[in-house]
């Protein structure tokens, strides 16, 4: 049994032949027969006595009669209840995000998202990128936006769409004369973020394997939750950190700090994560779009 059969089976009964339904929605008039006939066949039973006047229901066709009105109507009210979500003029959008992204563009993008789809809702969370990844791996996210490597067991993983060089930032002149090796990392005052997550988060993570591949040990003075505390900290002379120029710009502070690139450079690299083979809806595909264009605005304005 199909909705189709249903629905030709209704257009039958209001038209009380199969020649004038056919011919209400536009279709030949041996193909309702065929859709009718077939109807029958799984129910196993007729629906209609044929007469030479018109068509008259039996037993069976006036038990499915109030049924079918009922199985149309609620198709069409499912129908309805996602096309705000394909239409974007309703749903919600749940997206994931690095911490210090509510710094970087999270402001003018949901703002801009907003304008532009104003009845679709949207969620978006900032945490660290191996909690984003777990999030989304879960369902509680559709995407996100994380920093790499993370954990990609179940996700797929963009190509880059934002690199930025992570840089050692400091107010103390002598620390900064020249890029910074691993062994002067080991042994700064280092003020480093995501206390939480600690080694696992991916940035914390390459600093810890370029000082030991060195045969150093990394053992932060400080620990802090947020990036953006970590060199508002430095800025105020309690000790180094680790962070991105572009955080550092737009908080404000590179006014009062110095900074020096790390020996070798180290770029953090920014992915889209979905879960494996998942139907991104309308909406997050949208968002997504357009966190692609305020990074490249971000890479253009916040170069070294």
């Amino acid at each position: 049994m199909t909705l189709q059969q249903l629905t030709y089976f209704l257009a039958a009964v209001e038209h009380g032949s199969f020649s004038a339904a056919a011919e209400a929605m536009y279709i030949a008039q041996p193909s309702l027969s065929e859709q009718i006939r077939r109807l029958e066949h799984s129910l196993g039973v007729p629906l209609f006595v044929r007469t030479n006047r018109k068509l008259v229901l039996t037993e069976a066709g006036q038990l499915l009669l109030p049924r079918a009105q009922n199985a149309l109507a609620a198709a069409k009210e499912a129908e309805e209840s996602v096309r705000g979500v394909r239409t974007l003029t309703g749903g919600t959008v749940s997206f994931g995000t690095f911490s210090s992204a509510q710094h970087l563009l999270l402001g003018d993008l949901i703002a801009g998202f907003h304008e532009r789809h104003p009845q679709v809702r949207v969620r978006v969370v900032g945490l660290n990128s191996s909690e984003v990844a777990d999030a989304v791996r879960d369902g509680a996210l559709e995407a996100g936006l994380v920093s790499l490597p993370v954990d990609d067991r179940g996700l797929d993983v963009s190509n880059v769409v934002w690199t930025c060089e992570a840089v050692y930032l400091s107010t103390d002149p002598s620390r900064v004369s020249e890029p910074l090796t691993a062994e002067r990392l080991a042994e700064a005052p280092l003020i480093l973020p995501e206390a939480r997550w600690g080694n696992a988060d991916p940035t914390r993570r390459r600093l810890l394997e370029r000082t030991q591949k060195a045969g150093f040990s990394l053992t932060p003075a400080v620990e802090v939750e947020s990036p953006a505390l970590a060199i508002a900290l430095a800025a105020r002379g309690v000790g180094d950190t680790v962070g991105s120029l572009p955080l550092a710009r737009c908080l404000g502070y590179m006014e009062r700090l110095l900074s020096v690139p790390l020996d070798p450079p180290l770029h953090e690299t920014f992915a889209f994560i979905t879960r494996r083979e998942a139907h991104l809806s309308p909406a997050t595909r949208v968002l997504m779009e357009m966190v692609t264009k305020h990074l490249a605005r971000l890479g253009t304005s916040a170069q070294p």
